[in-house]
């Protein structure tokens, strides 16, 4: 199963299996047009993906939690 960007610009990746997630969540970004976003919703805080982020992409993206809850988490 994979998952693509809806109307709402949301990327719902809990259903994803993990052995594709990572990849499906950077392959969305990487296709963004410039100053454009989609919010990421998860099981759980992608910490190692957030590392990523900041680590290689630091000067063009930024994370912003919209909920850590313990249901589902979801980032701008």
């Amino acid at each position: 199963m994979t998952a693509a960007v809806n109307a709402n610009k949301v990327l719902d990746v809990r259903e994803t299996p993990c052995s594709v997630k990572h990849g499906l969540i950077l392959k969305t970004w990487y296709d963004l047009p410039v100053g454009d976003y989609f919010v990421l919703v998860n099981g759980h805080d992608p910490l190692p993906l957030r590392d990523k982020f900041e680590a290689e992409f630091a000067d063009a993206c930024s994370w912003e939690y919209l909920e850590n809850g313990p249901d589902a988490v979801r980032i701008k």
